[in-house]
């Protein structure tokens, strides 16, 4: 028995591995489809073959469970690598992972705190992960147990969605942490570009502060 592909783009792989080409066709006759789509009708396989190599191509059968099986004229070579190709792609696309940056004060209010938090948890439902930033200014660098108590308490709110991959540390005037969702988030497919979703719901503290909005770091590939 066949082993069943595990995924999709195997499953295809499996397909096109399957299809004859050329002297592997053993009909009497097919449906030819010619090189540039035209639809050539029902021909004499020697006939579909003969019209292959006089354009240099290879005689493809497209159809099988067909009567007569569907036969294309086409670069059997070319067509494969660019499925290759293909392939590749979708999965470097599935294999991406997105970073977003959320940022907030050591002293921030508990409606804020509400608003950000749930920015964290939408992009890890995205299947982002997320670089929550602690920004101190001026005096309250005296004061990092609030900027670790807030990302403990963060971390504690986002345990059933994510771990935390990199541990509270003081980067210059901030103090951050890195959380990544569970697997079975991570392995959720972004857009085609990597980019998630752009943010709704109310403004988040110091709204007025452009570098306080969530930003987007490079995309890991």
């Amino acid at each position: 028995m066949r082993p069943v592909p595990r995924h999709a783009d195997e499953e295809k792989d499996s397909i096109e591995e399957q299809r004859r080409i050329n002297a592997e066709i053993k009909v009497p006759r097919v449906r030819l489809v010619d090189a540039d789509g035209t639809q050539v009708g029902i021909v004499a396989l020697a006939q579909a073959l003969r019209r292959a190599r006089e354009q240099d191509l290879d005689l493809v059968e497209v159809a099988a469970q067909a009567d007569p099986p569907v036969c294309r004229i086409m670069d059997w070579g070319k067509h494969r690598y660019e499925q290759e190709q293909k392939t590749k792609d979708a999965r470097r696309r599935q294999n991406r992972i997105t970073v977003k940056e959320i940022k907030m004060r050591p002293k921030i209010s508990t409606n804020d705190y509400g608003t950000k938090s749930g920015h964290v948890r939408r992009f890890l439902e995205e299947g982002s992960k997320v670089r929550a930033s602690i920004m101190f200014r001026g005096r309250e660098m005296a004061h990092t147990e609030l900027g670790l108590g807030l990302l403990h308490r963060l971390a504690e709110d986002m345990a059933e969605l994510a771990s935390v991959e990199a541990e509270p540390k003081v980067d210059g005037r901030n103090m951050v942490m890195v959380l990544a969702p569970h697997r079975s988030r991570a392995r959720m497919a972004p857009s085609e570009d990597g980019a998630a979703a752009p943010q709704d719901g109310g403004a988040p503290d110091d709204a007025a502060t452009p570098d306080d909005a969530p930003v987007e770091e490079p995309t890991e590939a």
